[in-house]
Formats: C-alpha cells, sequence, structure tokens
C-alpha cells in the first residue's frame, strides 16, 4: 500500500491539474470574450469599431483576429466593387449591341421576302454584315478597355522614335479621310525618342484621328503637329469639325458618352476612352482644346527621353 506521502503527492498532483485545466479554462473564455466583443463591434462600427480596444489587447490571437477581420472587410469590398463593375460593362454591352442586332433581325426578315431582287437581296446582305462587323469590333474593343482598366491587359513600353508611330497611325485613315475629300497633313519634323509602345501609340492616334475624320465636314483639313517641351512632346491632331464645348471636355473622354450634336452620326463613344487608357499606362496623357477654325485640337503628351 502506498505510504501517506504518495497519497500527498497524488492529491497534490490531482489539484494541480484541475487548477492548471481550471486556468486554461478562463484563459479561453476570458479570449473568446475579447474575440465576441471584437466581432460585436466590427458588425456594428466596421474598421472603427477596432480602433478603441487596441490598447486592451494582450494577446496575439486577439491581434490576429483583428487583422483578419479587416482583411475580410477589404476583400468584401473589393469583391462589391467589382460586381458593380461587371455590371455597368453588361449594361453598357447590352444597349450598345441593341441596336445592330435589332438591324440584322431586321434585314434578316426582309431576305426572307421572295419578291426582293437580286440588287435588293445584295444590299441587305451587304448592311447584315456591316452591323455584324460593328458588333464584332464592339465587343473586342470592349474586352480590350475592360481588360485595361482591371491591369488583366498590360503592353512594354520604353523610348522609341515617334516619327514612324504618327506615320502608320495617318496611313490608317488615309482612306476614310479620302472618301469625304479631307486631307491629312502633318507638318515636318525632327524624330523625337518618346516613352510609348508603338503598337499601342498607333492605336491610341488612330483613333483621335478616325474620330477627326468622322465629326469634320468634307473638303476640310486635318493637321498634325510635334511640339517638344521640356518633359514631355506634345503631338496635336487638330480639326475643322463641328467642335466640342468647354463643358464637355471631361465627358468624351468617358466610355460610351456622345453629345447631342453627335447623336445622329454612327459611333460609339469608345474610341477616346480607350485612347486614354493606353496613354495612361504609357505615363503620357491626353487633353482636347478648341481649335484655331472652330474644331476641337486634341493634344497627346509623352516623356521624352532624358538627355546625358
Amino acid at each position: 500500500m502506498p505510504g501517506d506521502w504518495q497519497i500527498w503527492v497524488g492529491a497534490a498532483l490531482g489539484l494541480a491539474g484541475v487548477a492548471a485545466a481550471l486556468g486554461m479554462a478562463l484563459y479561453c473564455r476570458v479570449q473568446m470574450n475579447r474575440m465576441e466583443e471584437i466581432l460585436a463591434r466590427f458588425a456594428e462600427k466596421g474598421e472603427a469599431g477596432l480602433s478603441d480596444i487596441r490598447e486592451q489587447r494582450e494577446s496575439k490571437l486577439v491581434s490576429q483576429m483583428a487583422h483578419l477581420l479587416r482583411r475580410t472587410e477589404m476583400e468584401e469590398k473589393q469583391a462589391s466593387q467589382e460586381r458593380d463593375q461587371v455590371t455597368a460593362l453588361l449594361s453598357d454591352l447590352s444597349h450598345q449591341l441593341k441596336t445592330p442586332l435589332a438591324n440584322m433581325v431586321m434585314y434578316t426578315e426582309l431576305l426572307e421576302d421572295p419578291s426582293l431582287s437580286e440588287e435588293e437581296k445584295t444590299l441587305f446582305v451587304r448592311e447584315t454584315r456591316h452591323q455584324a462587323e460593328k458588333m464584332q469590333w464592339l465587343m473586342k474593343n470592349m474586352l480590350k478597355a475592360s481588360q485595361l482598366e482591371q491591369g488583366i491587359l498590360s503592353f512594354p513600353s520604353g523610348y522609341a522614335g515617334i516619327k514612324e508611330t504618327i506615320g502608320k497611325a495617318v496611313t490608317a485613315v488615309y482612306a476614310g479621310a479620302a472618301d469625304k475629300q479631307i486631307r491629312v497633313v502633318t507638318e515636318e519634323f525632327a524624330d523625337r525618342r518618346l516613352y510609348h509602345n508603338p503598337k499601342w501609340t498607333m492605336e491610341a492616334l488612330g483613333n483621335i484621328l478616325d474620330n477627326a475624320v468622322k465629326y469634320s465636314p468634307q473638303g476640310s483639313v486635318i493637321a498634325v503637329r510635334v511640339r517638344p517641351l521640356e518633359i514631355y512632346t506634345r503631338i496635336e491632331i487638330e480639326d475643322q469639325g463641328i467642335g466640342i464645348s468647354p463643358n464637355h471636355y471631361n465627358d468624351i473622354f468617358k466610355r460610351f458618352y456622345r453629345g447631342q450634336e453627335v447623336a445622329c452620326q454612327e459611333g460609339n463613344g469608345l474610341g477616346l476612352y480607350l485612347a486614354q487608357l493606353i496613354l495612361n499606362k504609357e505615363k503620357g496623357y491626353i487633353t482636347v482644346a478648341p481649335g484655331k477654325e472652330k474644331g476641337s485640337c486634341f493634344q497627346v503628351f509623352l516623356l521624352n527621353e532624358a538627355q546625358a
């Protein structure tokens, strides 16, 4: 049989175990109470509810809990913003596709008329193809703009000569300009190395030039000029078109914006928006000012190469 000392040792160990268990239970209870307090304050006030308990925090567990809640709140806000952006994009796209899609349905129904002449059939087939190409262009550029916004689509930029880039952009609109007897005149300039991506900058400049051709009267002139500045080089594209009210200088770079004065002309308000996105990715920017003879003067700014 065990001696008295063994009994006392066993009892002491038992009491120590009970005390340890009670201490652990009390510690867990305190921590649970603190976490419940954090959760309650976070649910009631969000991030602001955490600030007034920071001085009371002693537990690493409580600190991690607060950090986790802040991270969860940020991710939830980001997810909400992304949902809103997707909703807005789908709404815009649906609105823009509605008209060409309705036109395609109408032309298809007309083609079913057996009394149509061959000439009429050819005309309706051509118009159907035109509407389909418009939808294809719109969807491709909407996707491109959305990917640039979200940072999904990126492109490298560096210092390269701008003369060839401008030349290709001008060449791309020559056919449309010729149809309206519009002259695109590029003032002679010395080539300069500017920070840009030639392919994407050509697209941005092409969108601006295309707008100039679209909204300029027949027989007018579009002038392209290069003006070196200290930090940037300014590329000017000036037309003799209908002009833009100063009240709408910021609006014209918004997605799908179109002024009332051009509502009856074909277009979708995406070209300038896309041009701005591209230039921003190249650390450049775009502005607009009144032209010398009515019209508008779009000004593209690209960084100069630093001189040693």
